[in-house]
């Protein structure tokens, strides 16, 4: 028995090894190129298909980041990175990065005039998505655990809640963080983290991403979530028992660009790749997952997503020193 064993696991490291040889073979002499994504996973799985499809002659590899994570390892590693494209990250990351002179200069890959006026914030990185908050229920479990429908964010303080809610670290997580600035915006900074303070005795955990919270939800892990509007109404037309709910501060949202790294947009794959990315695929996924504005002329409706959403005030100055000043009170 024991022999048998050992024979099947040699059988399967050798298929293993055929199997990895012959990728390497396919791919042989194929210009790679590299894409850091912080998209969910449905996302980058159309994103990986199509690019596929479109570029049989190039290797592209996309690598799926936190949002902090992103950042840091492209601010780490500078022109030097691996990383060809940077993908769905947040605009105040981004904002960091230009800054630092990590991120090239897109003024004759983009057409700006395609984009809603208040998503082109700068010329080293191009609108992908406009992705708002909400809060998330399962109604099934709320219902099995006979919790009341939060109907205020001073609700979630109830002690009925503990263990029942997941958030986003704002410190890894764009989402997370735009739950932060709006309530910032909202109740002042003093208030909104002693709210969090406070919250936290009810969280269950605070996810590294921004779709952690609804994978949770889904799972029947908790019955409440902090997350993402798109994300959720995805959930809720494969059939999951989640329910969408806006509290009266309203919507939180971020903006989300896609770039490339300082030189290496002097390389033609990574040139066609992008501008793909930027136009024809970037407009199914807005169509796919996130419908809310970005180009100036395209709308988009999807089953399940709230209409006539009213959004919280995320205005604020200096946007990238405020998020690094903020988040480490909420470190402390």
């Amino acid at each position: 028995m024991k022999f048998k064993r050992s024979l099947a696991f040699v059988m399967l490291i050798a298929m293993l090894a055929v199997s990895t040889l012959s990728f390497a073979a396919c791919n042989a002499g194929k210009e790679t190129v590299i894409i850091y994504s912080s998209a969910e996973d449905y996302r980058i799985e159309h994103m990986q298909k199509r690019l596929n499809e479109q570029f049989p002659q190039y290797n592209i590899i996309i690598e799926y980041k936190t949002s902090g994570n992103h950042a840091a390892t492209l601010q780490a590693a500078g022109k030097n990175a691996e990383c060809d494209i940077s993908h769905d990250l947040e605009y105040a990351y981004a904002e960091q990065l230009a800054a630092q002179g990590v991120l090239a200069d897109l003024s004759d890959l983009i057409d700006w005039s395609v984009y809603a006026e208040d998503t082109v914030q700068s010329k080293y990185y191009a609108p992908e998505i406009r992705n708002g908050g909400c809060i998330i229920i399962n109604t099934e479990r709320l219902e099995a655990l006979g919790l009341d429908k939060p109907t205020s964010y001073q609700d979630l303080l109830d002690p009925q809640y503990k263990g029942q809610i997941s958030m986003p670290n704002p410190a890894s997580s764009g989402t997370g963080y735009m739950f932060l600035l709006s309530l910032v915006n909202a109740w002042g900074e003093e208030e909104a983290l002693d709210y969090f303070d406070k919250l936290s005795e009810n969280v269950l955990s605070f996810t590294s991403s921004g779709s952690g919270p609804v994978n949770s939800l889904v799972l029947g892990e908790v019955a409440i979530g902090l997350g993402m509007t798109p994300n959720a109404a995805t959930k809720i037309g494969e059939g999951f028992p989640l329910e969408i709910l806006f509290f009266e501060e309203g919507s939180p949202y971020s903006l989300y660009g896609q770039t490339i790294i300082e030189g290496k947009q002097e390389r033609q794959a990574v040139r066609e790749v992008f501008a793909f990315l930027t136009t024809t695929l970037n407009e199914e996924l807005c169509a796919n997952y996130y419908p809310e504005k970005i180009f100036k002329d395209k709308d988009y409706e999807l089953e399940n997503f709230p209409k006539g959403i009213k959004y919280a005030d995320m205005q604020v100055e200096n946007a990238s020193a405020y998020k690094e000043q903020l988040l480490s009170k909420w470190t402390h």
